[in-house]
């Protein structure tokens, strides 16, 4: 997703949950991953090129340093872990066919987007799950605005620049897109809430 809606969902995801200087870190690391490094031969940092195992271990990983991170007296690298792990799960969204799934569900009378379930396990599980592809050089090309239109006619239905849901530019699948990545940073958030130690918790959320 763009740096701005990146930006909006975990303020509104974290803004009641964490210090406001936590939730600044946290949003920090988010936007780092989508950096011009972050962008080429890391899948897992966007749940691209149907990477599902490599990012469900990362994400699994930054939970861990994030509890590594509590042990020693500092906290600053486990809001950055906790920021990485934000932006993988809230390009699951709009990097994948999740949100399209679980809109047939529904015999195309769909409820609202605030409604979306973003933990579903018989759709993250399903044989039918898929993610972007990136198709080199048009989807390279889809980023620069004078060639979009041009760059769409040669990409296929699976990449990034057909399937992305980055932004409201992308129609009304977005709105879904952004909503279940909302819930599934508060999921997110709960599962640390419950794995860690009082006292640690009291330290990861700074308030």
């Amino acid at each position: 997703m763009i740096e701005t809606v990146h930006i909006d969902m975990t303020r509104e995801a974290l803004g009641s949950r964490m210090s406001p200087r936590a939730i600044e870190i946290v949003i920090a690391a988010n936007l780092k991953q989508d950096s011009l490094r972050g962008q080429f031969g890391h899948d897992e940092y966007h749940f691209d090129n149907n990477a599902f195992e490599k990012s469900y271990a990362y994400v699994t990983e930054q939970r861990g340093y994030v509890l590594a991170s509590l042990m020693s007296p500092g906290v600053l690298s486990a809001w950055i872990a906790f920021g990485k792990l934000t932006h993988a799960v809230q390009d699951f969204y709009s990097h994948t066919n999740y949100i399209s799934m679980w809109i047939d569900q529904h015999n195309g009378t769909p409820p609202p987007p605030p409604e979306i379930d973003p933990v579903r396990k018989d759709i993250i599980e399903s044989p039918d799950m898929y993610s972007a592809k990136i198709y080199l050089p048009w989807d390279a090309l889809y980023f620069v605005p004078f060639m979009r239109k041009l760059s769409i006619k040669f990409l296929p239905k699976d990449s990034h620049g057909r399937m992305n849901l980055d932004s409201p530019k992308q129609g009304p699948l977005f709105e879904y897109a952004r909503a279940a990545a909302i819930k599934r940073t508060v999921h997110e958030f709960e599962i640390l809430e419950k794995m860690l130690p009082p006292e640690m918790l009291t330290k990861f959320v700074d308030l």
